[in-house]
Order: structure tokens, then sequence, then C-alpha cells
């Protein structure tokens, strides 16, 4: 299985060529109900380059304010991006994540939001609902939940879900799982440095160094530049391409389109080897003795199409097979 990058289908927007930095990152909020109203064009001149927003809290909550608080954001020209406030013990985590999508989770093709955040951290209502810091949930069962979350998310939307959550949480609550390692890691640390990380992480993207300070809300950074930021909310298309030999007269290609973006006009080449001809290509493609063309018009985020050959070796013995490229991606199917 290959995977090939194309070039980004949005353009970033709101984002200067000259890259704002503080000291430990590009800096950026986190805001909730809580915040109440938001002055963002003030948070923008403050240096505030993102925000996550509030938009959901287990299985039935909304944000009231989370429209006004997000567009605002992306209004005064900051990349945005909401958080689901997981609770764990009220329901199953696709359920949760189908929640938060549709509640202003889902992520937009529009080059300036970020993916969806996953928020871990201690049960806040111990004293109402009698579970433990980790909702009364095991570890084994934690990272399944989180598993849910996080692969009905992707399914969702085309991206990864960002984890935030502390150190100590999630070595207490998963085990110091390394179960959500593809996820970027959103670390609160509140102090001078976001210090020792979980094992499933060498790095983290955000740090939460304090729950307010002179811009609003939570005081966070991005561990990057403002353009790796901007790329984060825009990144490229994918499309992965794996293929079967199914005999020595028959092999399979399959072309996914496994990005967050829709592709158009992918095309397929492909030149039999071994003393072969093609005798049959699907619809979409063409052939003529030992080459072949094939057009994709279209492949929208999560789809896939499988093109099937028949070939007539001209030999009974020895290696015959197909090279096939796919944009820079080259496959070589073979049999004996």
């Amino acid at each position: 299985m290959k995977r090939l990058v194309l070039i980004a289908v949005v353009a970033a927007v709101g984002l200067g060529a000259q890259s704002a930095q503080a000291a430990d990152g590009v800096a950026g909020v986190d805001v909730s109900n809580w915040t109440g109203e938001v002055d963002w064009s003030a948070a923008a001149s403050g240096g505030a380059k993102f925000a996550f927003v509030h938009a959901t809290e287990g299985g039935d909550y909304v944000n009231p304010r989370f429209t006004a608080q997000f567009d605002g954001a992306a209004a005064a020209g900051l990349v945005r991006g909401a958080y689901h406030f997981a609770q764990p013990h009220e329901s199953g985590g696709a359920a949760q994540a189908e929640h938060f999508v549709r509640n202003g989770g889902n992520w937009l093709t529009d080059g300036r939001t970020l993916p969806g955040v996953l928020d871990l951290e201690d049960n806040p209502y111990q004293d109402r609902n009698g579970k433990n810091a980790c909702y009364g949930l095991s570890a084994k069962d934690m990272v399944a939940w989180i598993k849910d979350f996080t692969r009905t998310y992707r399914a969702r939307t085309g991206r990864q879900a960002i984890v935030y959550t502390t150190t100590s949480w999630w070595r207490t609550c998963t085990g110091d799982s390394t179960a959500a390692k593809s996820s970027p890691l959103w670390i609160a640390r509140w102090g001078a440095d976001p210090g020792e990380l979980p094992k499933a992480w060498q790095k983290h993207t955000f740090w939460q160094s304090a729950d307010k300070g002179p811009l609003p809300g939570g005081q966070n950074a991005f561990n990057g530049s403002e353009s790796e930021l901007a790329a984060m909310a825009n990144p490229p298309a994918e499309v992965t391409v794996s293929g079967k030999t199914v005999s020595r007269t028959t092999y399979r290609l399959t072309v996914a389109n496994t990005g967050p973006h829709p592709v158009t006009d992918v095309k397929v080449s492909g030149r039999t080897f071994g003393g072969q001809r093609v005798v049959k290509a699907p619809t979409g493609c063409t052939f003529s003795g030992t080459a072949i063309r094939c057009s994709i018009d279209e492949l929208r985020r999560g789809q896939k199409r499988t093109f099937a050959f028949t070939t007539k070796p001209r030999k009974k013995k020895g290696t015959v097979g197909i090279r096939f490229t796919v944009g820079t991606v080259a496959v070589k199917l073979s049999a004996r």
C-alpha cells in the first residue's frame, strides 16, 4: 500500500507571510461558554493566531455560545477548531463523536479550520456522578472508548482528532497507552514548560500553559511556525494505491481517497511485462497490447475504485505481471 500526496485543494486563508511566534510557539486561546462574549479583534491584536472553542460535552450538551465564538474567531482572522469534552461513562465513544460532528466538530475545507479535539481530563463531576477521575472505566475500557471516538471522527471528517489531556490523567486512566499515537497531542500543563509527555508522543503539537492570562480564555501555544499551523488547517489531498495479484492472468488495482479533500482527474497507467498482453479492462480504461490507461473523474473522501485486468501470457512459465503508475506512486504486481 502506497500513498500519493496531492496539492491541497483550498488555499490557506487569513495568515500573513510573516510568522508571528511567541517564545514557545504561535500563540492561541481556548474558550467555552464560561468565557462569555469574546472580543476577537482584541485577541487578534494581542497576538492570538488560533482558537479552540468548546462545542459539545457528553452525549447531549451543546455550547450555546459556540457559533458566535467559532465564527467570531474566523472573522478576526484566527484559525479555529472545536473541542468535545468527553464523558466516557455516559455513552460510547462513537456516539459522542457523532454528537460532536453534528454540533460544530465537523472539519471544514475552508483553509482555516483545525481538526476537532477530544478533551480527556479528570472527571469534574465526581460529587454528582459518583465516578472516579477516570469516570469509572478501567484502562482497557478507556482505551477502547478513545479508539471508538477517534476512529468514528476520522471516518466522518477524514482527519485525525487532536487529543487534549494531561500526562497524569493519560497514565492513570489509559495505562500510558500508545493507542492514540496517530493523533496530534494538545498537552495541558500550567507552568513554564510542557513537562514530560505520555509515552505515545515524542512531541506535543499544542500546549495549554495557563487557564487565564493576557488573552481571552486558556493560554496556548502551537509547537511550530505559523505556516505549519496553516498547513494543519489545510492538509494536502491523499490517495492510497494498493494492488493484488489474483493469478497469472488476473490483477486488481485499488485507488482510494484516504485524505480529507475530494480528488479529481486521477490518471492510472500500466504496462505488462514477462511477455503478456492485456485482453480485458474495466470501464474507464483503454488498453492496447501491453499498455493500460485509466482515468477517475472524481473520488470523494472515503471513496475507492478497484480495477480488474485480465492478461494473456505468451508463455506458461516465468515471471509475469503489470507495473502501474498513479501520479508519483509505482506499484508492481507479479506472478510466476
